[in-house]
């Protein structure tokens, strides 16, 4: 056994940027290869782009198949990007798989990638030995016009900060589905319900969210809020632009059944992983009718912040205090059993 085994989740921000920055990358149309806060690669083919990303999907087991489709989804469009073909790996635990669950898992495929207009082109599917419980691996291409790229790192000084939805979403429907016992003795079976249907609705899906903001004004950034939840959302935006953020914890948008659910479990809602949220960094004059658009299309926004000078940090407002930086994301420690 290793001496200083990772913890369950990301692996830590500094050793991957170390392992990253030794990538090999031999082809001048690469404009955006692998990095911190970097989760598409973007390859220049003249007239559009190609956008490439692939995530697993591991700590669900209920729902997978839906789940793969939205967070690989929700990085495409990050991109200013349309997401177009997937290939999915579906690795099944020995002794527990059926064809009742390979089909129920593929017409959550299916029809998650029907909805968007995805063509699901291709992949694997083994039973694999060591697994409890079933792992699908994605990987999605979309495209993007020639000049229509919002890059990562494209956040200036001035630019204010965005919020749709709320946080954690994701972290509530897995939470439901996945802890329902645990949260049964505190939630009425109606809320219960309700925050299961969090996938669904609010929904973790920000395609939508993506496609008002680009056509509502200017938009320099984007970012979808994955393991680590908002908090190391904001640190890799800050670092993908280098720029400094300043933002008020107090603005951003926590829903009263997500913040109970959270409580009950004493997890950070900041720190929870948080897919159904799009975080943006817009221009200071287009943020008022951006977040009126989201808005008039059924999409909360809250504008949290700015980005300001200086070095690539998140600074907690109104005290300026650096924003703790999550080690890992606060549900992994539950699945280990830590709490």
């Amino acid at each position: 056994m290793p001496v200083n085994p990772f913890p369950l989740g990301k692996l830590p921000p500094d050793f991957l940027a170390n392992l990253l920055a030794r990538a090999p990358l031999t082809d001048p149309r690469v404009l955006v290869g692998p990095g911190t806060g970097l989760d598409c690669a973007v390859i220049d083919l003249g007239e559009r782009y190609l956008v490439f990303k692939s995530d697993p999907i591991t700590f669900a087991t209920d729902e997978i198949g839906w789940y793969a489709v939205q967070v690989n989804a929700n990085d495409i469009a990050t991109t200013g990007g349309e997401p177009r073909w997937m290939l999915a790996t579906l690795l099944l635990p020995e002794g527990k798989a059926d064809a009742a669950l390979v089909e129920g898992i593929f017409e959550q495929l299916s029809r998650a990638c029907g909805e968007l207009g995805i063509s699901l082109v291709g992949g694997h599917t083994e039973v694999t030995h060591g697994l409890d419980r079933p792992v699908i691996s994605a990987a999605l291409v979309g495209e993007v016009e020639r000049g229509k790229l919002v890059r990562p790192g494209g956040a200036r000084p001035g630019d204010r900060l965005l919020l749709t939805k709320g946080v954690p979403v994701e972290a509530v429907a897995l939470l439901a589905r996945e802890f329902t016992a645990r949260l049964s003795a505190v939630l009425s079976s109606a809320e219960l319900a309700e925050a299961r249907s969090y996938l669904f609705d609010p929904g973790i899906s920000v395609v939508r969210d993506a496609r008002v903001a680009v056509q509502a004004g200017r938009v320099t950034a984007m970012h979808d809020p994955t393991e680590g939840g908002l908090a190391s959302a904001l640190w890799e935006l800050a670092e993908a632009g280098r720029a400094g953020l300043a933002v008020n914890p107090a603005a951003v948008p926590v829903p009263d059944l997500a913040r109970r659910i959270c409580n009950e479990l004493k997890i950070d809602p900041l720190a929870s992983i948080a897919s159904g949220a799009l975080l943006l960094a817009v221009e200071a004059e287009d943020s008022t009718r951006i977040c009126r658009a989201l808005i008039g299309e059924g999409i909360p926004c809250a504008e949290i912040g700015w980005v300001q000078g200086g070095p690539p940090e998140v600074r907690s407002l109104p005290g300026g205090g650096l924003l703790p930086r999550p080690a890992r994301d606060e549900i992994a420690r539950l699945f280990e059993g830590q709490m």
